[in-house]
């Protein structure tokens, strides 16, 4: 259980810096508060993007994977093999870090290459096609895996700023502002007292 009021003692310098760490607590809420909306906003975004590419990436895996079975029936095992030695890379990946909002995530860009013939003998057509359709799947599984990296660290961020948020709002200000209207009370009752004690002394010397 937290501490209801924080464990100060009850003067006028102490009532001043409360006040205003209260306020600067409060602008804090205010800006975790608007980087949450945004972070929020962002997820949302990268969600409807990541089944988009989900889907995508799904039909072109079922399409490559129906080419490399067609090769499979025309080169067999060992002839799929022996090409794919002499085949040169049909993608290219560059990776560099991205940031939004705090959240550092990597950017992959990536294309596919010109096709090259490989220079063997026993091949036909579906070998090319599966390379190309193999190439342009890694493109969009390139793809869908930064969508799901920058969703994965942007909703962590997220959840942390939440947390956050609630901890200053149900927590933190609201034993600020206890513990400032405890002073207050504190002080008021002391200068009522030396206000009655001096009347108390005003009418003892009049008598």
């Amino acid at each position: 259980m937290p501490q209801s009021r924080l464990k100060v003692p009850p003067t006028k310098n102490t009532l001043l810096k409360l006040k205003k760490q209260e306020a600067f607590l409060e602008e804090g809420h205010d800006l975790l508060e608007r980087k949450r909306e945004l972070l929020t906003r962002l997820v949302y975004e990268r969600l409807d993007e990541y089944r988009q590419l989900r889907a995508q990436a799904e039909e072109a895996l079922a399409h490559a994977w129906r080419c490399l079975g067609i090769s499979h029936l025309r080169l067999g095992s060992r002839g799929i093999r022996q090409a794919a030695l002499g085949a040169e890379p049909a993608l290219r990946v560059d990776i560099l870090p991205r940031r939004a909002l705090g959240v550092e995530y990597p950017s992959v860009a990536s294309e596919c290459l010109p096709l090259k013939p490989v220079g063997l003998l026993g091949t036909d057509t579906s070998f090319d096609t599966t390379r190309a359709s193999l190439a342009e799947t890694a493109v969009l599984l390139a793809r869908l895996a930064e969508v799901e990296t920058a969703l994965y660290r942007l909703l962590e961020e997220q959840r942390k700023a939440q947390k956050r948020v609630n901890a200053l709002k149900y927590n933190i200000i609201p034993r600020y502002r206890r513990t400032i209207h405890f002073i207050r009370s504190a002080l008021e009752e002391e200068e009522r007292n030396t206000l009655f004690q001096i009347k108390m002394l005003r009418e003892r010397g009049e008598v």
